[in-house]
């Protein structure tokens, strides 16, 4: 996900998307404890991809 693509969401849409991210990134902690995880580039771009939702959610917020 690129910030271009963040921009272009509603507040709503980033939210939820958010709250997927988060779940997910749960998920994959628990697969790296216990030693199932495969893909480990993903936890850094679950990780990334919150970043990109909060930044541009605060930026809205802070354009009010």
């Amino acid at each position: 996900m690129k910030i271009g693509e963040t921009r272009a969401k509603t507040p709503d849409q980033l939210k939820d998307e958010l709250s997927t991210l988060k779940k997910e990134q749960f998920n994959l902690r628990f697969q790296r404890a216990t030693g199932q995880l495969e893909n480990t580039a993903r936890v850094r771009q679950v990780r990334r991809d919150i970043a990109r939702i909060k930044t541009s959610l605060t930026e809205r917020s802070a354009a009010k």
